[in-house]
């Protein structure tokens, strides 16, 4: 199973960054192998559509399951629609946030928990 963890950095050891759609980067983890890449997400900056364009990415990287800190209502729709799991309130580093997961001690998020542009500060 591929799960996509947002990041801070490019490292397993960089934390969960707090926000979806403007996320510095996706970190994709292979869970039976354990390998993992890391994906510039170029909608950092984006002046609009950031959580549906990141969500996009996520699933053309074969995510089946997002973890994060917060994730608004249109990246959780386009996620849903496409049968990706979403956890969300996740902190600490990019690899406890797998360890939380893989031993389910996360609990699926049943809808956003922010609202649209979130991360923008607006």
């Amino acid at each position: 199973m591929k799960i996509a963890v947002t990041s801070t950095g490019k490292t397993s050891d960089s934390q969960v960054d707090q926000r979806f759609g403007r996320a510095a980067y996706f970190i994709i983890v292979d869970t039976e192998t354990m390998d993992f890449s890391a994906i510039e997400n170029e909608n950092v900056a984006a002046a609009g559509g950031a959580g549906i364009s990141s969500a996009k990415a996520v699933i053309d990287a074969c995510a089946e399951v997002v973890l994060t800190g917060n994730c608004g209502p249109n990246a959780e729709r386009t996620l849903s629609v496409a049968g990706v799991k979403l956890y969300t309130g996740v902190a600490g580093t990019v690899s406890e946030a797998i360890e939380l997961f893989r031993n389910g001690n996360l609990a699926e998020a049943g809808g956003p928990n922010v609202q649209s542009r979130f991360g923008t500060g607006n």
